[in-house]
């Protein structure tokens, strides 16, 4: 086999292992499952993969270009960044899997870039996502239409029932991942140049997306969605040659919408609701997040918290109105803010100004204007607007969620990134790069660090997550605790392993069996660990401060509870746990004030607390009795 074929063959591998990267990764929960990492594990090591091809095509092909848009410089700047605050990282695991991620995305980008321009391949890139897309929606249709909160066997929160989901947990981020979508189907169907049969399998698949969509029950999924596809058939109609085909999709779109809004009830009460204060349809939660989010980033302008350490610093600007740990900040672009600082901030800005300006000098390139009504179909086009429309809705559903924290939606997006940008080699030749044999053996060099790197990483995330799920499944103590000391043995940093173990200890000695005082001992050492680890985590701070006073130690508990209502003022737990500690020392009068906090914070949903706060008063009522003079009422 000469050089040339076996260059077309790996490039053919590029191809194959990104599509698998695509379909695998909304299939398996979006790439990401709460206590399960492994998923994203099985990414990086296909990432890898492909790397490795990419390299062997440098040295196979001596006419081998590179591309290399403005936008590349961002990307790059970005992954640089990244690797630097990893090193100033408070927290170095989450950190890690942080930076991680974003070397995953970035190696996509230059795959998909320099490997899959080609006309066949990015209409293959297209059609397997499309094929997906489509898939995913008729499975969001059985959930809306049978109730469903299974996911793949696996039970969603109540808060999504009467949501199609597909094959995502949150209802939203089936929405994001389905409106960058749409508008390829659409383009396709209009502008490329495909084969009737073939435009009408697109077209089917464009409705049964757009329904997807709708069974979502994603307002912001509804913004953008109306928002891109507004901008799309507003290009259309700017050229006469297309504004038929504008129209009859624009009427047939308005219709089947109306028909949706009309019949079912669901997406009109969350509509209704979204203004209304106490209802869990109500949006003003997010607005409170958004300021928190914005005082964090306020606090440190130049370089963020850290890589994902949003998450870790929100305790101290928690509002009382959101008690939940939110993870995200359901704003992308604060979120990327607060953890990446202005420094962060304008290398992603560059690259969405970056974006947007290719796609507009590359669409007057590519666009096949006629001075007569008859169309002139070009493939192109449709990649052109098609990529770039399913962008801008991604871009608005950030303003409002954090589709982007989640790896299906961020493979999808840096893919259609990668295809818009690949197309603006057609504006100008500049954009080619020979890199000579010092480029090959730099891009070689980088390429084995960063295979090397993901597949180990990623094999070290597998066997922690193996050994996490087996302690899930686990029936008994013993065996419970093994898995997940051995999980910690593999990840030593993993702050939330420690954690659990602590717990795990802590609740298995409050039972009072013998050896009890063994176990809380134990337990307070992972607490331990776990707090040095993380010391921003108030969890084991507070299950540390309870086990000490299991033992008896209740003055280093009560600096312990002090420490965690300082890192989270507002959290009603805190305050509630404050309370069961005075409970301990029988100062019922301090228990009271503690608990009357933590029902100041949470009105709703906090029966613990009323609990406890019953019994407090009937202490207090039982000691006033016994107080008052004999013989006087």
């Amino acid at each position: 086999m000469d050089r040339e074929s076996l260059d077309k063959w790996c490039e053919r591998g590029i191809l194959w292992v990104v599509i698998a990267c695509l379909v695998y990764g909304p299939l398996a929960f979006g790439g990401v499952r709460a206590n399960d990492s492994a998923y994203f594990a099985y990414l990086q090591g296909a990432i890898a993969l492909a790397i490795g091809l990419w390299g062997a095509r440098l040295w196979l092909s001596p006419s081998y270009r590179l591309q290399w848009p403005p936008v590349c410089w961002f990307v790059l700047g970005f992954m640089v960044w990244s690797g630097v605050r990893y090193l100033q990282a408070e927290v170095e695991y989450v950190a890690r899997l942080e930076c991680l991620q974003i070397f995953v995305y970035g190696w996509l980008f230059f795959l998909v870039l320099n490997n899959l321009h080609r006309q066949e391949s990015t209409l293959t890139l297209l059609s397997a996502a499309l094929v997906v897309g489509t898939a995913i929606s008729l499975y969001a249709g059985y959930q809306f239409l049978t109730e469903s909160d299974q996911v793949w066997g696996v039970a969603r929160p109540q808060a999504y029932h009467g949501r199609g989901s597909g094959t995502f947990i949150c209802p939203n981020h089936l929405a994001g991942y389905l409106e960058m979508l749409l508008p390829v189907a659409l383009a396709i169907v209009i502008l490329s140049r495909r084969r009737a049969v073939a435009r009408i399998f697109t077209a089917y698949a464009a409705l049964t997306i757009f329904a997807g969509i709708g069974v979502s029950v994603s307002r912001g999924g509804y913004l953008a969605t109306g928002v891109s596809l507004l901008f799309l058939l507003g290009v259309l109609l700017w050229n006469r040659a297309f504004r038929r085909y504008a129209l009859v999709g624009l009427v047939v779109l308005v219709a089947l919408t109306a028909v949706f809004l009309q019949k079912v009830r669901h997406p009109r009460d969350r509509f209704r609701l979204m203004f209304v204060e106490g209802q869990q349809e109500s949006v003003s939660v997010r607005n409170d997040l958004w300021h928190a989010t914005a005082r964090m980033w306020l606090d440190h302008p130049w370089v963020g918290v850290g890589p994902a350490h949003f998450d870790l610093r929100f305790p101290a600007y928690r509002p009382e109105t959101v008690q939940t740990r939110p993870i995200w900040s359901h704003n992308d672009y604060l979120n990327a803010l607060a953890d990446w600082g202005l420094v962060g901030g304008v290398l992603i800005g560059g690259a969405l100004v970056s974006l947007a300006w290719g796609g507009w000098r590359t669409w007057r390139f590519v666009r096949r204007d006629s001075n007569s009504l008859t169309a002139k179909p070009s493939d192109r086009a449709a990649f052109v607007l098609g990529a770039g429309t399913g962008l801008l809705a991604l871009a608005v559903h950030s303003f409002v969620d954090f589709n982007l924290q989640i790896p299906a939606n961020a493979m999808l997006a840096v893919a259609l990134m990668a295809i818009l940008s690949s197309q603006m080699r057609f504006t100008s030749n500049r954009y080619w790069l020979n890199p000579h044999w010092y480029g090959r053996a730099l891009i070689t060099l980088l390429g084995v660090a960063a295979a090397g790197l993901l597949v180990q990483q990623g094999v070290r995330r597998w066997r922690a997550a193996t050994y996490i799920r087996q302690s899930e499944r686990a029936q008994a103590f013993e065996t419970e605790v093994a898995a997940l000391a051995h999980a910690a043995q593999i990840e030593p940093a993993n702050a939330d392993t420690a954690a659990r173990l602590g717990e795990i200890y802590r609740v298995q000695s409050f039972n009072g069996n013998p050896g009890w005082e063994t176990l809380a001992q134990t337990a307070w050492q992972w607490f331990q660990r776990a707090m040095q680890l993380n010391r921003w985590d108030t969890y084991p701070i507070l299950h540390g401060a309870r086990t000490l006073d299991w033992l008896g130690r209740h003055d280093e508990a009560l600096a312990l509870f002090e420490r965690a209502l300082k890192l989270d003022p507002n959290n009603h737990y805190a305050a509630l746990l404050r309370g069961w500690h005075e409970m301990q020392l029988g100062n019922w009068t301090e228990a009271k004030k503690w608990l009357n906090r933590s029902l100041e914070i949470k009105r709703w949903d906090n029966w613990l607390t009323q609990f406890y706060l019953d019994i407090v008063k009937q202490r207090l009522e039982a000691e006033e009795r016994l107080q008052k003079p004999a013989g006087k009422p």
